[in-house]
């Protein structure tokens, strides 16, 4: 209202300034015979001097109502084409002409691609910063982990060793007096020396799941000439050099690492051979134990650490493969294609799926009898 008065007033002004400037470029200075006229000559008993006024005031309102409902037609035609952008789903560009000034029309445009690029900008700095903290939360869980695998090794592990040599020392001592050591004795160093495998098997499982700057074939030298230190079975292994994804690699590794600590857990093995190959197009990786085995149907192939091996071996399109016979040990296999850079995508694609398939066919075949 404020505007619409100010704007009003300010042509009423204006048009009377020029009324006045007219009517001294007819009559000249104003003098009783020519101006006092204004007010002497009425219309509808009111002077044509105050009709002047009247008309110059209904003039300079009209104009500036109209000038208003204008500029606020303008607003809206702006304010509607502009709400789309408050919609982060639902927007699209605006390509639809409307009314107001080309100006206007390229501003608005300009607008809204600004907005697009800063809402697409702030998007990747929000994606950028979440993925900042999950890799930030990642190191840390890292670093606790390998803090409480040094502080469990340094500590209870080192503990149970000391228990388990001073049993073995206490029943080899039984057994050259009496012949024979006390049952209770030979079933607490039993279950001294199954603690001491349950904490090598949780320290399996903190060590890092990812190689950092090693291949996988240098991980799992390292992994068991470390454990072949520190178990009473004996590991043999065979590794080759396969190039894989650092992806596949890692998922490898932890698979590895699973396998491992199922078989320190429950296995009662007295060998264990690790096989890791390429073969006819296919990564080979497989664990084979001599120990106490299972029934496949009795639960503990959905176990955890079973379960957890095969999604892994899902994720990179492998095939896991575990055979168990009771009293004569267990067999964890995976197989993952190996895809050729030289070779076409279609190629590749079609010489995984014939892969894939021989290996199914090859696993059917060696499946041993229910």
């Amino acid at each position: 209202m404020k505007i619409f008065l100010g704007q009003g007033f300010s042509i009423f002004i204006i048009l009377l300034i020029l009324a006045t400037l007219l009517l001294y470029a007819i009559w000249g200075w104003p003098n009783e015979e020519a101006w006092w006229s204004l007010l002497e000559m009425k219309y509808a008993q009111i002077p044509f001097g105050a009709w002047v006024i009247i008309v110059l005031a209904f003039i300079s309102f009209s104009f500036s109502s109209n000038t208003l409902q204008k500029v606020r037609d303008q607003e809206k035609k702006i304010e509607k084409s502009l709400r789309p952008l408050l919609d982060a789903e639902t927007f699209v560009p605006n390509k639809k002409k409307y009314t107001y000034s080309k100006r206007m029309h390229v501003t608005a445009n300009q607008l809204e691609q600004l907005i697009l690029t800063q809402r697409k900008t702030l998007q990747r700095i929000t994606n950028e910063k979440a993925e900042a903290q999950d890799k930030i939360i990642q190191e840390r869980i890292v670093q606790e982990r390998q803090r409480l695998a040094r502080e469990l090794h340094d500590s209870v592990s080192q503990q149970l060793f000391a228990a388990s040599m001073l049993l073995s020392t206490m029943v080899e001592i039984e057994e050259a007096q009496n012949g024979k050591a006390p049952k209770t004795l030979m079933q607490t160093e039993k279950i001294v020396q199954q603690a001491q495998l349950e904490m090598r098997a949780l320290l399996l499982h903190l060590r890092p799941a990812a190689l950092h700057d090693k291949t996988l074939k240098e991980g799992l030298e390292e992994l068991l000439v470390e454990l072949q230190e520190k178990v009473f079975f004996t590991i043999r292994y065979r590794l080759e050099e396969v190039s894989l994804s650092k992806g596949a690699e890692d998922h490898l590794f932890r698979i590895a690492q699973e396998t491992l600590s199922n078989t320190l857990r429950h296995s009662k093995a007295t060998e264990v051979d690790l096989l890791f190959v390429e073969r006819d197009g296919l990564a080979i990786f497989r664990v084979q134990d001599n120990g106490v085995g299972f029934e496949m149907g009795e639960g503990k192939n959905g176990s955890y650490g079973i379960q957890s091996v095969r999604e892994r071996a899902v994720e990179i399109g492998a095939i896991c493969k575990v055979v168990s016979v009771p009293s004569q040990g267990t067999i964890v296999e995976v197989k993952l294609p190996i895809e050729k850079e030289h070779v076409q995508p279609l190629s590749v694609e079609k010489q995984s799926l014939s892969v894939v398939q021989k290996a199914i066919t090859e696993e059917e075949a060696t499946e041993p009898p229910k």
